[in-house]
């Protein structure tokens, strides 16, 4: 067996997206921008919606909490970005590290399952139209929240829990510029069969319910769309869930591009760059694709600046 050199853990070193200093100050305002913008951009989502009475429907309600996921998920990774740069440092402590996994998981899985909801909400809303109200009530909203919060924490908590029990070497520096799960579990020196099983299990386990339910949620939408005789009627009713149909697009379609990238690539660098569309890119569209495809959304914007 060959001897492991392990030793007590207090920092990793984030590698970044590049070591050329001469990017650096590319970088920070590349990143400093569609930080600002993802923030402004979601808060003013959720503004419109707080300040809007005719938004306070299960829609608006679940499109505020994912602007504010979007929010979170974001925030988790860029600052520390942004601060190591402007510092010149590629240091975060063990228990920064940890912390930054853990809540960068929990809020990409809140995105999933509120994604989720979502498609279930417009299910609801074109295929049982006169049910609506009664089955998408504040009541059942919250519940559909708060289990999707439940969930994620559990998750993210999970993993956390297993990967607090690992040992690592001296070989402390991550290929990417935040800390990623699969990243830290690949530098420890224990055995990190179970980590694996259960990030593999849990992974499929999202990956199955989640597409699942919004494919199963699009194709009934699609039945009811096929099954209304005027032109008129059809445009409405899939206008009605464009702008959500077209977020899933992004956000499963970055995720998907990621992982195969990733399985066809062994270059870290390369994996931690593509994982930029999905981890900064797509919560940075979303406002956008809200605000443009629903007139509703711009309508309240602009009732927000008047």
């Amino acid at each position: 067996m060959e001897p492991r050199n392990y030793t007590h853990v207090s920092a990793f070193f984030l590698l970044g997206l590049s070591e050329d200093t001469e990017m650096q100050p590319l970088l920070f305002g590349l990143f400093l921008s569609m930080y600002l913008i993802t923030f402004i951009g979601n808060l003013l989502i959720i503004l419109a919606i707080i300040t809007d009475s005719h938004l306070h429907t299960p829609m608006y309600f679940f499109l505020s909490n994912l602007s504010f996921a979007d929010i979170c998920f974001t925030s988790t990774t860029v600052p520390k970005m942004l601060l190591n740069i402007q510092m010149q440092s590629k240091v975060i402590t063990y228990e920064g590290c940890l912390i930054q996994m853990y809540f960068f998981m929990l809020f990409g899985v809140l995105d999933n399952f509120i994604l989720t909801v979502m498609a279930y909400d417009r299910f609801v809303a074109i295929c049982h139209p006169l049910h609506y109200t009664v089955i998408m009530n504040p009541k059942f909203c919250s519940l559909l929240l708060l289990v999707s919060w439940l969930l994620s924490v559990l998750d993210s908590l999970l993993h956390s829990l297993m990967v607090f029990q690992l040992s690592f070497c001296t070989e402390l520096e991550i290929p990417h510029f935040f800390c990623e799960l699969n990243q830290i579990v690949q530098l420890s020196c224990s055995d990190t069969f179970l980590n694996d099983l259960v990030m593999y299990f849990t992974s499929a386990v999202l990956v199955i319910i989640s597409p699942t339910g919004i494919f199963l949620s699009y194709s009934k939408i699609l039945s009811s769309i096929l099954r209304i005789s005027s032109a008129g009627g059809k445009y409405k009713a899939f206008s009605t869930c464009g702008s959500h149909l077209s977020v899933v697009s992004l956000f499963y379609g970055t995720s998907v591009g990621v992982y195969l990238s990733s399985s066809v690539t062994q270059n870290s660098k390369e994996s931690a760059i593509v994982s930029v569309m999905y981890t900064v890119v797509t919560p940075m569209l979303n406002p956008f694709i809200y605000s443009l495809r629903n007139k509703d959304t711009k309508q309240a914007l602009r009732n927000l600046f008047s």
